[in-house]
């Protein structure tokens, strides 16, 4: 065999052996970590709740807070929606998973609406509100995002806002209700999505350590995650500003 067989014979070898490399599915759990981590922080420091954590809040801050998130609240399952639209066949998992979501979702602001009536606020009033300025800069990005084909990078901003309902909902609510003496039924919105979103980010954090999560669908979904949660702080700091 000439030495030019030998090298044809070993590079075929080598294409057929080859494989490309993985992602690393624990790499994109420990950036997202990251993200959680310097958005907790971020959170530690906006007004409404470091009040709340002092136990200064009044039942008016406890309305403004639920004025103000309704509106955002609103856009949620249509921004998931549109996601699942943009969806093409080679992702039906993604898709069917985003229209689930969105089913469970557009409901929330009803829940959102009786808290606020229960404690006191005009639902005219509510359903009146605008976005402030960092509910419109998230629902603005959301719905950018959402329109995008495949559109894999909606799961960071999933991971932070599911996150939210699940580690920090219920502590908020019973919160308030240590503070202003609320009833259950004042609190349900934020109790509700304790359970509920816990389910969900167990269905997230299958969906990011699969095959189905490449390494450029990684850094979309870490991106996204980051502006949210830097949005996400926007809405809450800058309450009433339209």
């Amino acid at each position: 065999m000439t030495s030019t067989e030998t090298s044809t014979e070993t590079s075929t070898a080598t294409v057929e052996g080859y494989r490309p490399p993985q992602p690393d599915r624990a790499d994109l759990l420990a950036r997202l970590t990251d993200v959680w981590t310097d958005f907790e922080a971020r959170l530690a420091e906006v007004p409404i709740l470091r009040a709340l954590d002092d136990g200064d809040v009044t039942v008016a801050d406890y309305q403004r807070l639920l004025h103000n998130l309704r509106q955002q609240v609103v856009d949620g399952s249509l921004w998931i929606a549109r996601a699942a639209s943009n969806f093409d066949m080679d992702h039906f998992d993604l898709r069917s998973a985003a229209i689930s979501h969105a089913l469970e979702e557009h409901r929330d602001h009803l829940l959102l609406e009786r808290d606020y009536v229960a404690v006191g606020g005009s639902l005219e009033a509510l359903r009146a509100g605008r976005k402030n300025l960092g509910s419109q800069a998230l629902s603005g990005y959301m719905f950018h995002e959402a329109s995008k084909p495949n559109p894999v990078g909606c799961l960071g901003a999933m991971f932070i806002i599911e996150g939210l309902g699940a580690q920090k909902a219920g502590v908020w609510a019973r919160r308030f209700q240590e503070v202003l003496g609320l009833a259950d039924n004042q609190v349900h919105f934020m109790a509700y999505h304790q359970d509920a979103d816990a389910e969900h980010t167990g269905t997230l954090d299958a969906i990011l350590t699969s095959d189905r999560i490449d390494d450029d669908a990684a850094d979309a979904i870490v991106t996204c995650a980051r502006v949210v949660a830097r949005l996400y702080v926007m809405q809450l700091t800058e309450l009433d500003e339209i």
